[in-house]
C-alpha cells in the first residue's frame, strides 16, 4: 500500500513512501491494542508473565478487585488471544500467550517501522 499523493500535504510526507500495515490489519490490530490499554489487564499480564501459570483465584488480592471483575478482565485478554485458559478441575489458571504477545508488539513496532 502506497501513500496517495492526495491524501497529503506537500512537503509533509515523501509521495509513494511505503505503509507497513496494511488498512485491513488495523481493526484488529486496534481492538488487541485497546484491550491491553487497561492499566489492570496490564498488571495481570504482568502477574502471569512474571509466575507463569496463575489461578484467577490468586490474582484478586495483588489485583485488590473483586473475583468478577478479575473474571471479567480475564475473559477480555482471554477473547483477545493474549492470555490462555486452562480449566483444571473448577480451577482456571491462566498464562500469557506469548507468541501472541509477541506478535501483537511486532504489528505495534510496524506502524513506525520506515521501509
Amino acid at each position: 500500500m502506497t501513500v496517495g499523493e492526495n491524501l497529503l500535504a506537500d512537503g509533509v510526507c515523501m509521495p509513494g513512501a511505503e505503509l507497513t500495515v496494511p488498512a485491513e490489519d488495523l481493526a484488529p490490530l486496534a481492538a488487541r491494542v485497546k484491550v491491553l490499554g487497561d492499566p489492570t489487564r496490564m498488571r495481570i499480564v504482568q502477574i502471569l508473565a512474571a509466575n507463569g501459570s496463575v489461578c484467577a483465584c490468586d490474582l484478586e488480592e495483588p489485583l485488590g478487585l473483586s473475583q468478577p471483575t478479575v473474571s471479567h478482565h480475564l475473559r477480555q485478554l482471554t477473547e483477545a488471544g493474549l492470555v490462555v485458559r486452562d480449566k483444571r478441575g473448577t480451577w482456571a489458571f491462566f498464562r500469557v500467550a506469548d507468541a501472541e504477545v509477541a506478535d501483537l508488539a511486532s504489528a505495534v513496532r510496524g506502524l513506525a517501522a520506515r521501509s
